[in-house]
């Protein structure tokens, strides 16, 4: 996409969706608070719950608006009426904060890559272990908390495995699982170079996915293999398709690259 391109595309193309649903949420508030201002200076007096529940049609209507797909919607819908909620259950506030840390430290990426934490099933890596080639090197991207490469490492021993995850906490636990059995990087997925592998996995979200293709053929060597697990490339059908009849009714779709 040339740069003209992205000035011109939507803004649901250009901003990730968080922000945009923040947007869509002071959006509703604003909104809200200037239709009770005036209310009350008319002299009508309508109820808090009125308030709240139009703040969340709001957000729902400004999120559908600024493009977000149906799920962003129905978020924007019901985040002000069960925040209020929970706020009047009398809940301490200290658990909302420990939640609120344990969300940034495992999804910290989430607002730049939009990429969220999928873990993949053994049957995964037991199919992915049967199509390295010898002496492998693999690339996990956004490799979560190392279960794919933990299973790897014990089927293929002669495999070097890499892996690289922005979320500090899933890094860690990736780390401490995987010492001496595979390389993790805390970092971005953008910025990991895909040129010294033969293999590159993923299981992301479909949002990257056509970024990511672009990377993949700009960067991996031909002859060398881009898997994604269940997500696929939109108007580029894949080499391999891969039923792994898991509980999550997953797939790998395989690229051989050229």
């Amino acid at each position: 996409m040339s740069n003209t391109d992205i000035l011109f595309a939507p803004l649901s193309q250009r901003l990730p969706p968080a922000l945009l649903a923040l947007g869509a949420q002071l959006v509703a508030l604003l909104a809200v608070a200037a239709l009770a201002i005036v209310s009350r200076e008319s002299g009508a007096t309508l109820p808090l719950p009125f308030w709240i529940g139009l703040t969340g049609l709001g957000a729902a209507l400004s999120s559908r608006w600024l493009g977000l797909p149906i799920w962003w919607q129905i978020i924007n819908l019901v985040f002000i009426p069960l925040l209020w909620l929970t706020l009047q259950s009398g809940i301490d506030p200290a658990w909302f904060l420990a939640g609120l840390i344990l969300l940034a430290v495992t999804s910290l990426g989430v607002i730049r890559t939009r990429v969220p934490l999928y873990l993949s099933s053994s049957r995964a890596a037991e199919a992915l272990a049967a199509r390295l080639p010898d002496q492998a090197r693999v690339l996990d991207l956004g490799c979560g908390l190392g279960g794919p490469l933990a299973r790897l490492a014990a089927l293929r021993p002669d495999a070097a495995l890499y892996g690289v995850e922005a979320a500090p906490l899933n890094w860690l636990i990736a780390r401490l699982r995987l010492w001496r059995r595979a390389r993790i990087g805390l970092g971005n997925l953008w910025d990991s170079d895909l040129s010294d592998h033969d293999v590159v996995y993923a299981y992301l979200s479909p949002a990257p996915m056509p970024r990511l293709w672009q990377k993949a053929r700009a960067e991996m060597r031909p002859g060398s293999l881009f898997i994604s697990n269940t997500f696929t490339v939109p108007g580029v059908e894949p080499d391999e398709v891969v039923e792994l009849h898991d509980l999550s009714h997953a797939r790998l779709l395989i690229w051989r690259m050229r």
